[in-house]
């Protein structure tokens, strides 16, 4: 495991998360290189044998190690923005094996992927196709395209993260895919490459998925027939963790029943993992500033907020919360909501656990790795945390913490 104790102390591969705090500060994000590159090996070794590609998606966490790690890896990368691409790029990805998803791309975004040779750009709408179809004749370009279609499928997940329904924001609905190609194939600017979805997050049960599969697949047929042929059929990602007492599959079973739909398909398969690869690859160190009791419920202040980690008020997200230093002498055991200092009702990391923890004792966050400090904001005017990956018994700073000062080097006063 990325994160066990060794001799009574919490170790992230091999280094004691004791000795990451006191280099480094609290709050802290901690990542572990090796639980990284296990699970994107889960993932081509389950789709070794066909042509296939791993896209990351880069906004599950988008640090510049953690894309290295996976381009050295073979990675390609799911985008969603002109800066996650400059990322990609500055990490050494390779612009060739990256698609460009979102249903609101700027022109200067368009013209940014053109310049830079992305794979594909995901189309979301009749009104982009005509926007990327303009700006690719105005360079002198034909750009390679797939459309996002919106299978409507249920991926049974929360509705915040549930993206192929039909009343979703995302895609082209599955019933006016066909005409929207058709009217693609006519467009002097359009490369017809592929067909995507993507159907929601943390999906912990094939079903969906392979259902996805078939529906997609059925229509990536149709346009066959009618003289529109693609290289890739793109399933998304969405494959979910464990968190709490989730019991997602292994990859290679989740996989299992879209395989078996696209089994003997010419097309190169593509996925589009995101928190698979890095969810339980990251923890939160943090700090005990105050431990509260109260009237109605006891609390433990720590350093971190909501600001940090936001899946928990935005979601009412779980996350495991595991002592740095197991059996805490002098600490009773009790009940306690993990809160932070941000001047908020919302402002809490974890309710109702039962936890012996003292001032200054550390604690760990579990499951941080993807949607923490990609989301995390300078509310309160809070420095973001730093960012730590480990290897081995090795540790390195991948991003330092913000001062304050930097926080509003931008700004002016007129006058």
């Amino acid at each position: 495991m990325a994160f066990t104790y060794r001799s009574g102390a919490l170790c992230a591969e091999q280094v004691p998360l004791e000795e990451l705090a006191r280099r480094f500060g609290t709050p802290c994000f901690v990542y572990s290189a090796g639980a990284i590159e296990g699970a994107y090996r889960e993932f081509a070794a389950a789709l070794q044998g066909r042509p296939a590609l791993v896209c990351y998606s880069v906004k599950a966490n988008s640090n510049l190690a953690v894309l290295a790690l996976l381009a050295r890896l073979g990675a390609g990368f799911d985008i969603v923005s002109g800066g996650e691409l400059a990322r990609v790029l500055a990490a050494g990805g390779d612009a060739r094996k990256t698609l460009f998803s979102g249903v609101g791309k700027s022109a200067a975004e368009i013209e940014l992927a053109l310049e830079k040779g992305v794979a594909c750009l995901n189309v979301e709408s009749a009104a982009e196709l005509e926007r990327v179809d303009a700006i690719a004749r105005r360079r002198g370009q034909r750009a390679p395209i797939a459309l996002r279609v919106n299978p409507d499928i249920d991926p049974r997940t929360h509705p915040y993260i549930s993206t192929g329904l039909r009343e979703s924001k995302f895609g082209v609905a599955y019933a006016e895919a066909e005409a929207l190609y058709a009217r693609a194939a006519q467009m002097a600017g359009i490369e017809i490459v592929g067909i995507g979805c993507h159907i929601g997050s943390q999906l912990t049960h094939a079903a969906p998925f392979a259902e996805a599969a078939q529906r997609i697949a059925a229509l990536a047929d149709r346009l066959e027939r009618s003289g529109i042929r693609l290289r890739h059929i793109d399933l998304g990602g969405g494959f979910g963790i464990r968190y709490r007492d989730e019991t997602p599959q292994p990859i290679a079973a989740f996989l299992d029943g879209a395989l078996g739909v696209l089994a003997g398909r010419r097309e190169t398969l593509i996925v589009d993992p995101g928190r698979s690869i890095v969810g339980n690859a990251g923890v939160l160190l943090t700090r005990v500033e105050h431990v509260k009791p109260g009237a109605a419920r006891n609390f433990i202040v720590v350093d971190a907020a909501v600001n940090d980690l936001l899946r928990p008020a935005l979601y009412g997200a779980w996350h495991d919360v595991w002592p740095v230093r197991q059996a805490e002498s002098g600490a009773a055991a009790g009940v306690y909501d993990i809160v932070g200092p941000v001047c908020e009702s919302g402002d809490f990391l974890a309710k109702e656990r039962t936890l012996a923890a003292r001032e200054g004792d550390l604690l760990a966050i579990l499951s941080t790795g993807a949607y923490a400090m990609a989301m995390s904001s300078n509310y309160n005017s809070r420095p973001r945390a730093a960012e730590v990956l480990v290897q081995g018994d090795k540790a390195h700073l991948v991003r330092s913490r913000e001062s304050v000062e930097q926080l509003f080097a931008l700004e002016r006063i007129p006058g």
